[in-house]
């Protein structure tokens, strides 16, 4: 072979490398693709040092009006493992899940063992509701490991994340319904579940993303047996990250915990009960539509009389209500992020994510502030 050819070789080699995606750095591990950012974060930690997930929503796009593009399409169709958070968040995901059967494990958050989906809430006004997990003060969970997650009765060691002995029935389902799929048909049905009246946005609880960490670390053990002890150690360091994550969340929000606010979306629901927060409401039902002139009345009506501190707004749409809402009253504006758009992608983009809500949250709603 002439040097030129070498050469030649070497650059078509590197280029396949490049075309074969992040996840492909070795070919004999599985490649994996999360829809959204936050998701990609937990994937990410978890596979750190084996390989690197793909992301399918990049930058400021919305997942709830997404339209996959040819080259998500040829992404997917190379994936051995999808992960996404359910058909409340990604409107694209159910209609090419039957696509993917038999050619990847496609792993709907929602339904991960240990995560405990909510109702989503009726109506744009809400009346200030006790908040099930909002005080941390009885649910430390550095100090009883994963049972706060729903898991206590499957026996596992949270430290090891010993998955490998038990399949989905014996993870604590039975709250919401999910009790009869197993790990073996786990994956081609998880749009089959009605998850109509369910709140998608379960990513923003960090005691259901320690459950999802648990969750891909075990379905990657699986689908990769020779990196298996690595996905579980990073799971275990993983979540430790998160649970101190929780503490020094709950220490900054504490402050705020009464004030009221209003979001853009109804995607915080398991935010504010994490943390007692004082959501009053949002400014549209479904982010993909604009609300009518009623429902900017009644909320404008529950600023004023509510004493509502902050209405947020959220970069993946227009502003331009929230200053509507605002206008001529004493709440102030900020915005929230409920996927990190401007993140870089990786482990480290889901701690960001919480850290940069509670930020945002104490900064708009301190009184004075």
């Amino acid at each position: 072979m002439t040097g030129v050819q070498a050469t030649a070789a070497a650059a078509l080699l590197l280029a396949g490398t490049a075309l074969g995606g992040a996840s492909s750095a070795r070919a004999d591990v599985p490649v994996v693709v999360a829809t959204i950012k936050p998701l990609h974060a937990l994937a990410a930690g978890v596979m750190a040092g084996v390989g690197t997930p793909d992301l399918l929503v990049q930058g400021a796009a919305s997942p709830h009006d997404y339209a996959l593009k040819p080259s998500d399409a040829r992404l997917l169709d190379r994936a051995g493992v999808v992960i996404w958070a359910g058909p409340g968040v990604e409107s694209f995901m159910p209609r090419i899940i039957d696509g993917l059967a038999g050619k990847a494990r496609t792993l709907a958050m929602i339904d991960a063992p240990g995560v405990k989906p909510v109702p989503i809430r009726e109506g744009g006004v809400w009346e200030p509701h006790e908040h099930a997990h909002g005080d941390h003060d009885d649910h430390d969970h550095e100090e009883h490991g994963h049972e706060e997650h729903g898991h206590a009765d499957d026996g596992h060691d949270h430290d090891d994340h010993a998955h490998d002995d038990h399949g989905h029935d014996d993870h604590g389902h039975d709250d919401h319904g999910h009790d009869d799929h197993g790990h073996d048909d786990h994956g081609h049905g998880d749009h089959d579940h009605d998850h109509g009246a369910m709140d998608g946005h379960v990513w923003l609880s960090p005691a259901n993303a320690r459950a999802m960490v648990a969750e891909i670390a075990h379905v990657l053990a699986e689908a990769d047996p020779e990196h298996a002890a690595r996905y579980r150690d990073n799971a275990a360091a993983y979540d430790a990250r998160l649970a101190k994550l929780d503490q020094t969340v709950t220490a900054k929000l504490a402050p705020v915990k009464t004030r009221p606010f209003i979001v853009f979306h109804d995607a915080y629901q398991y935010f504010e009960t994490a943390y007692g927060l004082a959501g009053v409401g949002s400014v549209t039902l479904n982010p993909e539509q604009p609300p009518g002139a009623r429902r900017i009345t009644e909320l404008r009506q529950r600023i004023t009389d509510g004493g509502v501190a902050c209405v947020f707004a959220e970069p993946q749409f227009d502003p331009r209500l929230v200053k509507t809402l605002t206008e001529g009253t004493s709440a102030k504006s900020a915005v929230l992020d409920p996927v990190g758009a401007d993140l870089t992608p990786g482990p480290d983009a889901y701690p960001e994510l919480i850290t940069a809500l509670a930020r945002s949250m104490t900064d708009c709603l301190a009184p004075g502030a």
